[in-house]
């Protein structure tokens, strides 16, 4: 098992969770003991009684961490400006058993900033991505973590996030670090 870290932790309260890889919602008891074995992206893997599970940024407190600050954008920001926001956004999402981000996987296909039908000032954000397999059970999580930490930069009223499989992903749309870090060169 990859490891970004080993640090012990008991939950200090009841904690919504994932488990992995099976994509299953669970609730963990405050008092639960085990290790936090990746923090990346603002999201963190645990491993308790043999199992792994993704806790959420809003529910750091849990593990007695800091919850994410707020995005913040300039006022009057464009779509240039946001453009740039959506893809630090994804560089902030993870699969829970893999230390990469979705980007540098391969696995964002196309992210488009338009304008939102409401109006106002607000935007939409079109994303196309796929996964590393089509079977992943943890797909239907990492496609809500995209559309959440899209949806919390200012101005983005909605993102619709496409799950596609043409063309399938290989291991070639991963960046050349990613290549490196998982030893796939």
């Amino acid at each position: 098992m990859y490891s970004r870290s080993s640090e012990p932790v008991r939950l200090e309260r009841d904690c919504a969770a994932v488990l992995v890889p099976q994509g299953e919602h669970v609730n963990l008891p405050a008092g639960s003991i085990g290790y936090i074995t990746q923090a990346l992206g603002g999201s963190y893997t645990v491993f308790i009684e043999g199992n792994l599970f993704r806790i959420a940024g809003k529910d750091a407190d849990a593990l007695g961490k800091e919850p994410p600050p707020p995005l913040e954008l300039p006022e009057g920001a464009d779509d240039e400006a946001v453009e740039r926001l959506v893809w630090q956004q994804l560089r902030t999402c993870f699969d829970p058993e893999i230390p990469i981000n979705v980007v540098d996987l391969g696995l964002i296909y196309e992210a488009n900033v338009k304008p939102h039908a409401s109006g106002e000032g607000q935007r939409l954000i079109e994303v196309r991505m796929t996964l590393t397999a089509p079977a992943c059970g943890m797909g239907d999580i990492l496609v809500d973590d995209v559309r959440s930490k899209l949806e919390m930069i200012p101005t983005v009223a909605e993102a619709d996030v496409e799950l596609v499989f043409d063309p399938p992903w290989s291991r070639n749309m991963m960046s050349e670090a990613a290549r490196l870090e998982t030893g796939m060169l």
